[in-house]
């Protein structure tokens, strides 16, 4: 099992905002970008709308399972920036993988 890299500082995360592709769903809004690298990296972004310190917590670690999980399937050399929507809230864990899985069909990532 590899570590999951991770986007770290804003400049990273505006990087694939302003230039890369979204794709939205009812839990999640994925944005996905080349890299120069062969490997992915992973941004994880959700707001205070979405509940307090620890729901918002709660859902990145699912988020991050879901994406370690199915990381493997994944197409590399891409930056991926997820936007947890407030709609996620509550949801368990097959719920946010589903949703992972369905926008990364649409980008055609898998």
């Amino acid at each position: 099992m590899s570590k999951i890299v991770s986007l770290k500082n804003f400049s990273q995360f505006d990087n694939v905002y302003r230039n890369g592709i979204s794709y939205a769903n009812r839990y999640l809004v994925m944005y996905i970008m080349k890299n120069d690298l062969n490997i992915n990296r992973l941004g994880i972004s959700v707001s205070k709308r979405v509940g307090n310190s620890v729901v918002r917590h709660r859902i990145t670690r699912l988020i991050r399972e879901a994406y370690r999980l199915a990381g493997s399937v994944f197409n590399s050399g891409l930056d991926i920036v997820v936007v947890a929507r407030a709609g996620v809230r509550g949801k368990n864990y097959f719920d946010v993988r589903d949703a992972m899985l369905h926008l990364a069909k649409l980008h055609k990532i898998i």
